[in-house]
């Protein structure tokens, strides 16, 4: 049951994806709303999800909290190093030293918490048929923003079409993997807090940082300003629906 309700993930990631290739002429509204997408994510969904997954606090504050300032550093840290290794070898200015393999690492971690949330479908579902239907509910919703960011990510960062589409395809695939492997993996919820908590600091940097300012650098308009806002909005209204 947990393997065909994924199938419902599937689709709707693909349907962003979709969605985000399809407006290439419109790139600053679509990098507006996607960095108003991860950042609704990250602040309504991932980051509350963590802090009551992971629990425990170090040296006075929450373990989830201290990852997720972590995975934001480390975000910052892998993008300069491979930035500087491009520029090293050759890389061109006019590309603002961006590294292929920042977009692919950052779609790479959204296949990862896709799996996490068909693992989610899959423990929920061992649980009682309700829970199942009402956690799928809110990994549905939200696929559709996981598929248009993954595209958006991977080519961003100037990778070619057909790797965005494999990635897309990929994060797609994994809820129905992640389902199917909850038959025989456990997750320890503070573990699974504690990758949230990480995943979340490395993807608001990603948003904040490169997302952001390349929409409104390459047409600062207020229709990006609205788009963002729109993005954290939709995702507000998907956490309040399936919470």
């Amino acid at each position: 049951m947990a393997v065909f309700v994924a199938l419902g993930a599937f689709l709707m990631t693909l349907a962003g994806g979709w969605t985000a290739q399809r407006v290439t002429d419109r790139r600053h509204l679509v990098l507006g709303l996607a960095g108003g997408l991860m950042l609704g994510v990250v602040g309504l969904d991932l980051l509350p999800e963590a802090l009551h997954a992971a629990g425990r606090e170090v040296f006075g504050v929450p373990a989830a909290l201290l990852l997720f300032v972590a995975g934001f550093l480390m975000a910052h840290l892998v993008e300069r190093l491979l930035a500087a290794r491009q520029a090293a070898h050759g890389g061109e200015e006019r590309d603002h030293h961006r590294a292929p393999e920042v977009g692919l690492t950052a779609a790479a971690a959204m296949v990862g918490h896709s799996a996490m949330d068909g693992l989610a479908i899959g423990a929920a579902f061992q649980v009682g048929g309700g829970m199942g239907a009402a956690v799928a509910l809110a990994v549905i919703a939200h696929d559709f923003a996981d598929g248009f960011n993954t595209f958006t990510l991977t080519s961003l960062y100037g990778n070619a079409r057909r790797k965005a589409l494999a990635m897309l395809f990929a994060d797609a695939v994994a809820p129905i993997a992640g389902a199917a492997a909850s038959a025989f993996l456990t997750i320890p919820e503070p573990v699974l807090g504690g990758y949230l908590g990480l995943f979340g600091g490395a993807l608001l940097y990603l948003a904040a940082a490169e997302i952001l300012p390349e929409a409104h650098h390459e047409h600062p308009a207020r229709s990006t300003l609205l788009c963002t806002v729109a993005g954290a909005a939709f995702i507000w209204l998907v956490v309040g629906i399936s919470g």
